[in-house]
């Protein structure tokens, strides 16, 4: 069963090959390996189909996810923001990876907003709200890296796929499952996997780089958090991490470091929720994670300014830590028939 529309996968190809030939690719700020790897699998088959090519980040990304970049792939947009103008003027078309929300776009948001460049938006997460021109949108998929290998296969690009690209795009989806321990129970995830390994990609590099790339600090700061800063609430299997900004700065927080720890709570016994409240300058950033039928994204909607996919979601809040926290433990209450349902 083929995943997108035949129809407007021809016009999209019709059109690229047509009127298109500098490309810009922007996945949302703050990216992970998801975003990251589907940007540059996705510039990686428009160069060597001969476009112009490029991605802008709206900020910087985890150092364990720079050996994917190369000839100054990615642009940071905060760290080059004239060049980064310059690239989007030119370019024929906007390619949005990863995103549901143009408030995911940071600080390229209010320039964007005032250009008229034809869009497409390649993205799994629910209920988009971008307005673009060609819309590809899955929610089952893994990660917006395995849709991106959808579309390029669609679109009659898969031969321009190389090692770098295919190496990109595998980092995506196994960025996104958790090394395949979430959301990866589609075959057709796996028939993806294999043929991006035929194509070149290195599992064993990609899992080393994603999960045995740390430094010495940040092991320290989960063994910190899981000492002493992880609060369990077994009445309603839930769990909650928070850290401070003084917290961060005495273990040298560097970006990425704390991927991946609201997942930890969940190998918990009985754990089926957690959150993790990080303190940033002006706002405190707020990761949800679950196990089976308890929606994050709902809750984090709610009550969080925030959103995503049902086990996986995140948000913020302009409460002080303290309140936000407080007013986590004041909300289980009224979800516990939810939490504690098939118990």
């Amino acid at each position: 069963m083929e995943r997108f529309d035949l129809n407007t996968c021809k016009k999209v190809k019709e059109w690229l090959w047509k009127d298109v030939k500098r490309i810009v690719i922007i996945p949302h700020i703050n990216p992970d390996g998801d975003a990251i790897g589907s940007a540059i699998g996705l510039n990686d088959v428009f160069k060597n189909a001969g476009f112009e090519s490029c991605v802008i980040v709206p900020n910087d990304y985890p150092s364990y996810l720079s050996w994917l970049g190369h000839d100054g792939i990615p642009y940071i947009y905060e760290q080059c923001k004239e060049q980064c103008n310059r690239l989007i003027d030119r370019a024929d078309a906007l390619f949005f990876l990863d995103f549901n929300d143009a408030k995911r776009l940071g600080k390229l948001e209010e320039y964007l907003s005032l250009k008229t460049k034809p869009v497409v938006l390649i993205d799994h997460h629910p209920e988009p709200q971008i307005k673009a021109e060609y819309l590809f949108s899955d929610t089952d998929v893994s990660s917006t890296a395995e849709l991106v290998y959808d579309f390029i296969k669609t679109v009659g690009m898969l031969d321009k796929l190389g090692i770098k690209g295919a190496n990109a795009l595998l980092t995506g989806i196994i960025a996104d499952t958790g090394s395949f321990s979430h959301n990866a129970s589609r075959p057709s995830t796996y028939s993806i996997v294999g043929e991006l390994i035929s194509r070149g990609a290195d599992k064993d590099l990609i899992n080393e780089s994603l999960y045995n790339d740390f430094s010495e600090k940040r092991m320290r700061l989960l063994g910190y958090c899981l000492s002493e800063k992880m609060e369990i609430f077994p009445q309603y299997r839930a769990a909650m991490i928070w850290l401070t900004s003084e917290e961060l700065k005495r273990y040298d927080f560097q970006i990425g470091d704390t991927e991946g720890f609201v997942n930890y709570p969940l190998s918990v016994k009985g754990i089926i929720f957690s959150a993790f409240f990080i303190q940033k300058h002006d706002h405190v950033k707020v990761s949800f994670r679950s196990k089976g039928s308890f929606a994050t994204n709902e809750f984090s909607a709610a009550h969080f300014n925030g959103g995503g996919h049902k086990n996986a979601s995140g948000g913020e809040t302009n409460l002080s830590m303290n309140e936000a926290i407080t007013l986590f433990r004041e909300l289980l209450p009224q979800y516990s028939s939810l939490l504690i349902k098939d118990y």
